[in-house]
């Protein structure tokens, strides 16, 4: 039988393991957000992993390599395939405007008569010839420093790869290692504030699919009034691209005026130049209405969070912290708003378990995360956390 640490000597090692925590979290703070984008990529695939556990009763193994490998598969079989057709087309509107810019400095530098007066534009067309040799003659130092910022990112995308999978698989373990840390009388009031947050972030998931589905019937209808062909094709890309703010939708957007500049309308009688102005300026339009209008709605709605609240808290953490920010901010905010409660409770005495009907309480149905001897409590009431099957 071992001796028991006493309690002054139990502190000391706790704030020692806390001070070595945070430093550790200091040293490796670059990494930090490739791990977020790892642990949010698994959050989205798991529901898919336990869907198929319980459809075709498959281990928990086996479900993970197929839900993780069919999405890899799925993520780097599109680019494949898209992306000869989109560098021709890229390559072609290069070249279109390289001898735009050819001709235009070819007429800049004659110069224009208007009536008894002689116009020279020689400095404009020394502008524009310096552009273009810019962007021929890129300089040695920018394609080092961009080959090094590639080969950095190509890292952590494995990084980032590697994560995911692992997170995926261990995640019930982790989980229930979590749960079990705090002392047995907090156990169920621990798992009860889980089960309220966990909540949030499905609502959260639920209103991120809501919001794909409007933004993929609305560019879907607005490419197809145009006359832009491939039509659905871009809409429902648009609509998935909307889980990444901004970056997603500005891709979008690129892609339906590249196809709009090079195949222009299919009844539209205007030049195809355009229809990518019409296309741009109705992009413009739906995005600013989305983001300033439907987004804060719906992902107010899903969170049961004020609609000006979540529209400042999304601004804010996109002028902050960029997208990954932007994409983050409303469920952290909503989960922050649930241990607040719960941190105001237990200072003020009062129970640990409230019952709110605006915020939804569902149970785990994971069957490896809880384990048997937590009990749920909301007020008087008692459940028993059920097993999966």
């Amino acid at each position: 039988m071992y001796p028991k640490w006493n309690t002054p000597f139990r502190y000391i090692v706790f704030v020692a393991a806390l001070a070595g925590v945070i430093a550790l979290f200091y040293l490796l703070r670059e990494a930090i957000q490739p791990f977020v984008i790892a642990a949010f990529t698994a959050y989205l695939m798991n529901p898919i992993v336990k869907w198929l556990r319980l459809k075709s009763r498959l281990s928990h193994g086996w479900a993970v390599n197929l839900v993780y490998f069919g999405t890899l598969l799925l993520f780097l079989g599109i680019p494949a395939m898209v992306t000869p057709i989109v560098f021709k087309e890229s390559r072609m509107i290069a070249e279109d405007l390289l001898n735009l810019v050819t001709q235009i400095n070819q007429f800049l530098a004659r110069p224009i008569t208007v009536g008894p007066y002689i116009l020279y534009f020689t400095e404009l067309s020394g502008w524009l010839s310096d552009i273009q040799t810019l962007f021929l003659n890129p300089l040695p130092n920018e394609l080092f420093h961009m080959v090094e910022t590639t080969s950095i990112g190509v890292l952590w995308t494995l990084v980032i790869l590697v994560s995911i999978h692992l997170l995926l698989s261990y995640w019930p373990r982790i989980k229930n290692y979590l749960l079990n840390l705090p002392p047995d009388p907090y156990k169920p009031e621990i798992l009860n504030l889980y089960l309220k947050i966990q909540s949030i972030w499905m609502a959260y998931l639920r209103g991120q699919i809501v919001l794909m589905a409007i933004v993929t019937v609305v560019f879907t209808l607005a490419w197809f009034i145009i006359g832009i062909p491939g039509a659905l094709a871009l809409g429902l890309l648009a609509g998935f691209l909307t889980l990444i703010p901004d970056v997603g939708p500005f891709i979008a957007a690129v892609l339906a005026i590249g196809v709009a500049l090079l195949e222009g309308s299919s009844w539209i009688p205007l030049d195809s130049l355009w229809i990518g102005i019409i296309t741009l300026i109705t992009y413009l339009v739906l995005i600013n209405i989305k983001n300033f209008f439907v987004r804060p709605v719906v992902m107010g709605k899903s969170v049961n969070m004020n609609e000006g609240l979540v529209f400042v808290a999304i601004i804010t953490a996109t002028i902050l912290w960029g997208i990954l920010g932007a994409l983050l901010i409303v469920p952290v905010l909503a989960s922050f708003v649930i241990f607040w409660e719960y941190i105001r409770r237990r200072v003020s005495g009062l129970s640990p378990v409230w019952i709110n009907s605006g915020m939804p309480f569902v149970n785990d149905p994971d069957e490896d995360a809880i384990p048997d001897q937590f009990i749920v409590e909301e007020e008087t009431k008692t459940t028993p956390a059920h097993k999966e099957g």
